[in-house]
């Protein structure tokens, strides 16, 4: 009776292991009958949506697809979950279909200056925590800037994972008036509930380089607590020339409901071409 028990308490095991983290992560929720682009390069097309489906083409990055329909097999490899989609693309004179990983696609894109400018997630790293000594997964996005089907640069940096991938942003901003920057770039990604982290990575474009700031992290729970990050450009109110500004404000009630607050800031110098902590 005691090893039919084991058994039986196994197998629940078994069954809520595997019904654990079958969630899609909300950044690769695309529509249909959308264009998107592919992100990671040589994407595999397969015949049916699974891993183990006969490979009947790969696409490049920056690839332009159609996605057909959203398929509710979902693939998780590393912190990265993603449902397959049916789409279809351009392959010579003729409209081609078959089935991706959503994990491969960008997303975000913008096109500027005769540049395509895209935002994806690119793998999955071990990271080791300095507090714990324990290790853990982490998520790495990049942002690639091509020209035509050339890829001219590519950054990486870390991003969030599980609740603070529900939905990602990505925009082209000005140059801020900063020296010999053409333009800056904003990749975003979020969670919908309170505590969820939200991440900003801002990369700046000049003479066809990406330079990566450092990220931003913001935070809170209703009016209990709030962590906020931000930059001051030169062109914002309290901004100066040749130089931004980094902004921490924390704030957290007590027991007795009385707001504590914090304040930081630290000042990053530009010379036109690289910056440093003033």
């Amino acid at each position: 009776m005691k090893s039919l028990f084991t058994v039986f308490f196994l197998f629940v095991l078994q069954l809520f292991s595997a019904q654990e983290d079958v969630y899609a992560n909300g950044v690769f929720g695309f529509e249909e009958n959308k264009g998107q682009k592919i992100f990671s390069n040589w994407t595999r097309v397969r015949q049916e949506p699974k891993v183990d489906a006969q490979i009947v083409d790969s696409l490049q990055t920056n690839q332009q697809i159609l996605i057909l329909q959203k398929d509710e097999n979902i693939l998780k490899l590393g912190e990265r979950r993603s449902n397959w989609y049916k789409i279809s693309y351009q392959k010579g004179e003729q409209t081609a279909e078959g089935y991706i990983w959503g994990g491969n696609l960008c997303v975000g894109y913008r096109n500027k200056n005769g540049y395509d400018f895209l935002f994806g997630l690119s793998k999955t790293e071990t990271k080791k925590d300095k507090a714990s000594g324990e290790n853990f997964k982490q998520n790495i996005a990049s942002i690639k800037v091509l020209e035509g089907n050339t890829l001219i640069d590519e950054v990486f940096f870390e991003t969030g994972q599980g609740e603070e991938l529900s939905y990602g942003t990505f925009t082209i901003e000005s140059n801020h008036k900063l020296q010999n920057v053409e333009l800056t770039l904003k990749a975003m990604v979020s969670g919908e509930a309170c505590g969820i982290a939200s991440y900003d990575q801002y990369v700046l474009f000049k003479d066809k380089k990406l330079i990566t700031l450092p990220k931003l992290t913001n935070v809170g729970d209703a009016d209990v607590y709030y962590h906020s990050e931000s930059f001051v450009f030169p062109n914002d109110k309290g901004g100066i020339p040749n130089a931004f500004i980094f902004k921490m404000e924390e704030m957290e009630k007590d027991e007795k409901d009385r707001e504590k607050k914090k304040h930081s800031s630290k000042t990053y110098l530009w010379d036109g071409n690289s910056y440093k902590l003033k």
